[in-house]
């Protein structure tokens, strides 16, 4: 029998709203409450971004918030992941021809993991982290 690798650390998410209309957010808040208890896996929102291993954007980018996502994303130490959460992060969504838009947020930093949806159910947003958390064992190994 093949016993699976588990995960050496725990993965401090830090949240970074660009500019969307807070559906993600409330399927964020909804995904980190008991019901779907990401805590017991070492999963966790932290207050600032020197702390974060995961960037967890939402919304797109407009044209004010460019620049303070590039130096948020700078924060973060490395190794360091970015998950876009939701539609809106990845095309625009509703918002795709504002006059106000600098682009999807991957125009602006790199993007490791997308989580798909308007807005994604809590299901996804977790199975966007583990993933996040696999791509972060595979760069920590290869190092």
């Amino acid at each position: 029998m093949k016993l699976t690798k588990s995960f050496n650390r725990s993965l401090w998410v830090f949240h970074l709203n660009t500019g969307s209309c807070n559906g993600c957010e409330i399927e964020i808040v909804a995904t980190i409450t008991p019901h779907y208890d990401p805590e017991r896996f070492g999963i966790k929102l932290v207050g600032s971004p020197k702390h974060a291993d995961v960037l967890l954007v939402t919304g797109p980018v407009t044209k004010m918030m460019a620049p303070k996502v590039r130096r948020v994303y700078e924060q973060v130490p490395d190794p360091k992941l970015v998950m876009c959460i939701g539609s809106c992060g990845q095309s625009g969504g509703v918002f795709y021809d504002s006059y106000n838009l600098d682009g999807p947020i991957d125009q602006v930093i790199p993007v490791d993991v997308y989580v798909p949806g308007c807005p994604p159910r809590p299901e996804a947003i977790i199975y966007g982290v583990v993933k996040a958390w696999e791509k972060l064992e595979r760069l920590e190994a290869a190092q």
